[in-house]
């Protein structure tokens, strides 16, 4: 892992937007799963590449971070937006322990998280979903629903207008 550091710190964050193809083959060598050409903007933060699906057209914003304790999947065409934090790990705080859980979370296909949601661990977001900025999202979210909110609650279904 602290290989990785460094090169996320490096090679990978000071590279330039249209440097995609570098970041994903970075990624790749890391151990990640990248199928088709999805984009990681340089600012984004990946702490466990080999712990990483990403599929064709998916899209992770500047500053979303990835905390992927457990496996974290994101869908085709997905969007995660600006500041994000999709975290894969928590803890039982009712053992005084405070032992660590994780959990893997899947972004489905199409789904659009908005800016500074905070995905939890086992979190499965449907695909066609929308959660929106700043949501708390601790259960999973039913395929094209629009939720939000802290707790993030299903609002209203989300539709598509015909192109």
């Amino acid at each position: 892992m602290g290989l990785w550091l460094v090169v996320q710190h490096t090679l990978f964050r000071f590279t330039p937007k249209p440097l995609n193809r570098w970041r994903l083959w970075l990624l790749r060598r890391f151990g990640a799963r990248i199928e088709g050409n999805p984009f990681v903007h340089p600012a984004a933060i990946i702490k466990i590449p080999w712990q990483f699906t990403m599929m064709d057209k998916a899209a992770l914003a500047p500053h979303a971070e990835v905390y992927n304790l457990g496996h974290v999947t994101l869908g085709p065409r997905c969007v995660v937006a600006q500041y994000t934090y999709l975290c894969g790990g928590t803890h039982d705080l009712e053992d005084p322990m405070l032992p660590l859980q994780v959990g893997d979370i899947v972004i489905g296909e199409e789904a659009f998280i908005g800016a500074k949601a905070l995905i939890l661990p086992g979190v499965t977001i449907g695909d066609g979903a929308v959660v929106g900025a700043g949501a708390v999202v601790s259960r999973d979210v039913p395929a094209w629903m629009i939720c939000a909110g802290n707790p993030c609650k299903p609002i209203k279904p989300r539709t598509m207008r015909k192109a």
